[in-house]
């Protein structure tokens, strides 16, 4: 795509409502603009990582066998009232009423609706398991939103919801979906841990989260320096240096952006809600449910924390906006700005390429491809007239002087 016809509003100064440095290059870096405090318009370059991380999340759902729906985001009181959360959630929960009257909430999750849905349909064994989830946006009237995408008020989540005749089954499907979130998280090139975790306002018997480590992260979690150990400091407060409880390593601290949580619900909004299912001896019995999280702009904004060193980004591969980026040095009709364009034009087809053609200098160029966070750069300079131009990759420095463009594609497989 050319960067002319690309909306990216780069700004050349440091916003001052930017705490944190992720949130400042979301800012400075053209990908997200600010609504009101805690409600965010992601731009293309963020929305195309988003549905990257979308479609990461999709694959590794699908492939266990989900499937996806959407579901409305306005629910009615009364279902909410079924569950026993309209008043037990807070005021976290946003409500509003319609002309009639009658008073709805804006779905900071959807436990209530998918039971409602589910127990219309799933009445006999034989349509056990399911497996239903959702991308969404949901809403959450956060008393302090902060640090740009980590707490907003509005935000993208996907939510899956599981559905079982016994709890051997929830803890087969709850294996199945939590090996599905690290495969999601590793390749979104996070560094993470898993850990047991409070279940909160979801409820249930038992749940863990998936921390990114991260210095801005509101959680602290205690985890082994020798193994797969990590739980919530609130849940579990030993000191830096403790024998680990699994008997491997020694107790290490760290902050964490929690980016998921899974939850086996039992019988929470089933038995209330009466969603129950004819068993083989033709009883009644309540279903059993799995509730299972991923804050997907939360997501992003924590791949940039682990990712980006003051204002120079390196998005991991699977995640990056674009896959080459080309910068030409001269003005159009140029040697330079010439053969970019046809360099260009023939990675076109096989990669997804960003190619500078605007007319600006080659420091704002520059800066804002730091900003972009495009891994593989091509940067046609003075030599183009000799057919030369010089491949850079960004993450570790590696440049080589290139004129053959089947080395370059080598180099970018």
């Amino acid at each position: 795509m050319k960067q002319t016809l690309l909306f990216i509003p780069t700004l050349r100064e440091n916003p001052k409502e930017a705490e944190v440095n992720s949130h400042r290059i979301l800012l400075r870096g053209g990908y997200v603009r600010q609504l009101a405090a805690g409600i965010y318009t992601y731009l293309p370059l963020a929305y195309r990582i988003i549905k990257k991380i979308e479609n990461i999340i999709r694959e590794e759902l699908d492939k266990i066998g989900c499937s996806e729906l959407l579901m409305p985001a306005m629910q009615p009181r009364d279902i909410w009232e079924e569950s026993g959360r309209w008043f037990d959630y807070g005021k976290e929960l946003m409500r509003l009423k319609d002309r009639n009257d009658r008073e709805f909430c804006l779905g900071p999750t959807h436990e209530e609706v998918v039971t409602t849905l589910v127990r219309e349909y799933l009445s006999s064994y034989k349509r056990f398991p399911l497996a239903l989830y959702q991308i969404q946006t949901k809403f959450r009237d956060e008393f302090r939103p902060r640090y740009g995408l980590m707490r907003g008020r509005e935000f993208i989540m996907k939510d899956l919801y599981t559905f079982h005749t016994d709890e051997k089954d929830l803890d087969l499907w709850y294996s199945k979906v939590r090996q599905a979130y690290k495969n999601i998280f590793d390749r979104c090139g996070l560094n993470y841990r898993i850990v047991s975790a409070d279940s909160g306002n979801i409820g249930g018997k038992s749940s863990e989260e998936f921390v990114v480590l991260c210095e801005i992260g509101e959680d602290t979690i205690v985890y082994s320096d020798a193994s797969d150990f990590a739980c919530n400091q609130e849940l579990c407060d030993l000191p830096v240096g403790a024998p680990s409880p699994d008997g491997k390593g020694k107790i290490l601290h760290a902050r964490g952006i929690e980016v998921g949580h899974i939850f086996k619900l039992g019988t929470k909004y089933s038995l209330p809600m009466k969603a129950v299912f004819v068993d083989q001896e033709q009883k009644q019995q309540p279903i059993i449910m799995g509730c299972y999280g991923i804050g997907i702009s939360r997501v992003l904004m924590a791949i940039l924390e682990q990712h980006a060193d003051q204002d120079k980004v390196v998005w991991p591969k699977e995640v990056t906006p674009f896959q080459v980026h080309i910068l030409p040095l001269e003005k159009e009709g140029t040697p330079s700005f010439e053969l970019a364009k046809e360099i260009y034009e023939k990675l076109d087809g096989d990669f997804e390429v960003l190619f500078d053609d605007r007319n600006e200098r080659a420091g704002v160029k520059f800066n804002d491809a730091d900003l972009i966070g495009i891994n593989h750069r091509i940067i046609v300079g003075k030599k183009a007239a000799d057919g030369i131009f010089e491949y850079k990759r960004v993450a570790d420095g590696f440049t080589k002087e290139i004129s053959d463009l089947k080395e370059l594609y080598e180099l970018l497989k």
